[in-house]
This record gives C-alpha cells, structure tokens and sequence, in this order.
C-alpha cells in the first residue's frame, strides 16, 4: 500500500468508528416516546399549532397519553410534561439542574440580552434579582404598603361601572376595563403614574407595547429554533423594534423618576437610592429589566384571570350568587370588602383556585433548560434539552380530578385539593409575583360580585374559546350586562 492507501483506510476507519462509538452513545440515553416522524432540518416543528397547550395534550393523546414526550424543534431537543408527579420530580429533585431558561430573540432583544429576572441564566446575577424583587418589591411588607393603590384602582373601577347602572342593566366590555386595572396598579408600584384609562398618546404606547411582548414571548416561535428562518422572516426585525421601543419608554420614566426633587416610596425611587451607592451593580439596565419583569408578568396575566373568572361566573348564575350570598352576609352592606377580608370567603378563594385550575395565566409555564444530564421518571434529559411543563393538561388531568372539564369551586373544599395545582410554576423559578396577583385578583372579584348585579347579553353562554399566546387570552372579549347593587349608591 502506499502513502495515499493509507491515509484513506485511516481516515475510513477513524471515521466510521465514531459514527459508532456515537451512534451506541445515543443509543444509550433512554429518551420518552415521540409522536409522528420527525423530517428532516425542522424536526417536529410542523406540529406546531396554536394554542400550543392544546396541541401538546393532543400529541401526548396520540402516543398513548404519554406523560411525558420529547420534540425536535429544529436543532433543540425539547420535552414536554404533563403529569404532576413528574413535574414534580423536575422541580424538587433536579430544580438547580433544570433553573435555566432557554435564549430566545424576544429574550435577547426586549430583555437586555435575558439579564432581566424571567430570562436570565440561574446563577449569581439571577440571585441578586430574585433578592431584589423578594425585598424591595413583593415582600409581604412592601406589598401591604402598596393596598392603597389596589383599593384606588378598583373604586375607580366601580365608579366608571356604577355611571350607567345606577338605574338598570347596561351593556359593558369587561376586557379594557380589567386590563387597565391590572396595568395600572403595576405602574402606579413602580413608577406612581397612572396610563391606563386616559386615552393619550403615552397610555396608548404602553398598551401596544405590553400587548406585543406578551403576544411575542412563548416558546412557538420557529425563528428561535432555526436560526435561518431569521433571514426568511421579519421576526427578528420586528422584536429588535418592540426592544427600542419599550427600552426608550422604560428609560423616559426611569429619567423622570431621577430628575425628581422629593423622593417617593415607588419602586424606581427606592433602587435609584441603591444606585446612588452600588452605582456598579445598580445600573439604569438592572433598573429597567426588573421594572419590564413586572410589567409584563403583572399585567395581562392577572387581567385575563379576572375575565376568565367573571365568564365562568356569568355561566353559572348558581355560583355566581353563593358567592354574593357569602359576601353579604359576612361583609355586610355599609362597607365595601377588604383584603384582610378575603380569608373569611372561603367559597370566593374557592372560585379564583378553580378559575387558576382551568385557565392558568400561562398554561405552559416558562420553559426550563436543563444544564446539566440528570433524569424525570427513568428517562435521561441530556444537558442542552428544554423543559416545558403543560400546566393546562395537568389543571385537566382525570387521574387527579373529578369532573376536570367543569368549573366547580366545591373541589376545593376537600382539604389539599389546591397543592395538586401549579399556576404559578414550583422550585427557584415559581413567579415571584404569586402572592400580588391572588391578592388583587381576589379583592376585584370579591368588589365586582359585592357591588353589582351580573347577567349575560343574551340567553347563549359566554363563548370561552382560548385565543393563542403565551397567557391564554378569550378570542372574543368579554361583555355582559351590568347593574350597580344599593351599596353602590351609598359607599362610592
């Protein structure tokens, strides 16, 4: 043989023995099923279709309702989980393993390259943020201080409901109406500025702005998984757009919150005094990425929870009047109700855990990533693979619940029902925000139902199909025909 034979033969045998030692490698990861065939480049991609909460249950249907099944969305692998053993299993055992998040565009370009809390990598930086948000912003403590702002913005609420009804029934859309209470009691935290319900061109930027992110953000996004579809598609374009935007609007309130002479108690006021002395670590990016956390995660989640729940108590007027029958008698009519009173209306707490049972703010969770190998129910998860919870198929599991399709909030008064859900996601990366957004969604619903008569516009049901996005939005806004009650009358 000569020189040139040699080296072929080599380079044959190299060859062909790591496609071996590879291909027995692979062989060994135990992975979950996989439904259809996976084509070649896209993966599973094709499959796709939204709401992705519903797919997902659809294929896992199809593969024998597997609990737990792997995608490949173009070069990713991805497992998706819907049973609350597993989840479980994910969030305890191997919650530091799987505290990552995935990058994505939208992470990239809106969320100062994932530094913000939602997005960022687990480690020291999301430590610090995780630290900041607990103490300075969603303590028991600070939350407490901020009660006037909920209670402001929800008699705002009964008085523009309360201009028409006073005398009888009038037709009202429920969906702007929650939505700029949620977003103003955000702002108002953060900021002390109120933009929602003044039609002027700033209210107007922030809406289109929350509405963009929210609808941009999930994880059906296939420019996020081949990386070529960045040069076919303006999506990327399109969100390196909405980050110049929102990051010009987050930056204007933080400069006008600076140029301030008398300090306020606002979020921005009191990490603008952090600055003044951990100028390094404080900077105007941390400062923006935790106020764009709280605006997105506190907005159009806790507005959507409140019409899902007043469609669900529209469709059921039984409900819907043991609920006033609970307030009446243990409120009473010379006061409007409280949020210390919310612990003494069990049957009310009953309705919001089975309206987070049914329509959890975000079905699918955040997605994880794993960061190191480690395994969920005897299957291997490689370093690299993207965990995304089905907490919708789990909320609708009849292995766990009776009657899982039919809104019902005596479930709940079986002791520990509540622990088997999992709206608000579990381990380090649960949403912080859990405790503000059961605190105002409890009071709006407990002021709405205590304050007002509630009827549908016509004999059909209030229609509850789901619209796609990552925080499972109705496709046709809510409206229903409202009359004030005599408390109204008296108290506002």
């Amino acid at each position: 043989m000569d020189l040139v034979q040699i080296l072929i033969l080599s380079s044959l045998f190299l060859f062909i023995s790591t496609r071996f030692l590879l291909t027995r490698s692979k062989r060994k990861l135990k992975l979950p099923p996989s439904p259809a065939i996976s084509l070649p480049f896209i993966g599973h991609l094709h499959l796709l279709k939204p709401p992705l909460h519903r797919t997902f249950l659809s294929l896992s249907k199809s593969i024998g309702n597997a609990p737990i099944f792997h995608l490949r969305l173009g070069n990713r692998l991805v497992y998706v989980i819907s049973s609350r053993s597993m989840a479980e299993e994910c969030f305890t055992e191997n919650d530091v393993v799987l505290a990552n998040r995935p990058k994505f565009i939208v992470s990239k370009f809106v969320g100062y390259n994932a530094t913000h809390l939602l997005a960022a990598s687990y480690g020291d930086h999301w430590r610090n943020l995780r630290r900041i948000t607990a103490v300075e912003i969603l303590s028991t403590q600070r939350l407490n201080s901020f009660l006037y702002i909920r209670k402001d913005e929800i008699r705002r609420l009964i008085s523009r409901l309360s201009q028409d009804s006073l005398h009888g029934f009038v037709e009202v859309e429920m969906k702007s109406l929650l939505t700029n209470l949620s977003s103003n009691n955000v702002i108002r935290m953060v900021a002390g500025k109120r933009y929602y319900g003044e039609e002027n061109d700033e209210a107007k930027l922030v809406r289109q702005l929350v509405s963009e992110a929210v609808t941009s953000a999930g994880a059906g996004n296939p420019a996020d998984y081949i990386s070529v579809l960045r040069w076919f598609t303006n999506y990327e374009k399109r969100i390196k757009d909405l980050g110049n935007r929102f990051d010009a609007f987050l930056q204007r309130i933080v400069d006008e919150k600076r140029a301030e002479k008398e300090k306020g108690q606002t979020m921005i006021d009191h990490l603008l005094s952090h600055q003044e002395t951990q100028p390094d670590y404080y900077t105007d990016v941390i400062i923006k990425g935790l106020i764009l956390t709280l605006v997105i995660a506190g907005t159009d989640t806790t507005a959507v929870t409140l019409e899902w729940a007043m469609s669900n108590l529209l469709n059921h007027p039984e409900i819907l009047k043991k609920a006033r029958i609970e307030i009446d008698e243990k409120i009473g009519f010379d006061r409007l109700v409280d949020e210390p009173d919310i612990v003494n209306l069990p049957y009310l707490q009953n309705i919001v855990t089975e309206t987070l049972r049914l329509y959890p703010a975000v079905p699918l969770l955040l997605p994880h990533l794993s960061s190191d190998d480690c395994k969920v129910a005897g299957y291997d998860i490689p370093r690299g693979t993207m965990v995304l919870t089905n907490a919708w198929a789990m909320h609708r599991d009849p292995g766990l619940w009776e009657d899982p399709e039919i809104f019902k909030p005596e479930k709940f008064e079986k002791e520990g029902e509540a622990e088997k859900l999992m709206p608000f996601g579990m381990g380090r990366r649960a949403c912080p925000g859990a405790g503000l957004a059961q605190r105002l969604v409890s009071l709006v619903l407990a002021t709405l139902v205590q304050c007002f008569e509630w009827e549908r516009v016509g004999e059909e049901l209030v229609d509850m199909a789901e619209d796609k996005g990552a925080t499972l939005p109705k496709i046709v806004p809510l409206r229903t025909m409202c009359k004030a009650r005599p408390i109204v009358g008296k108290l506002i």
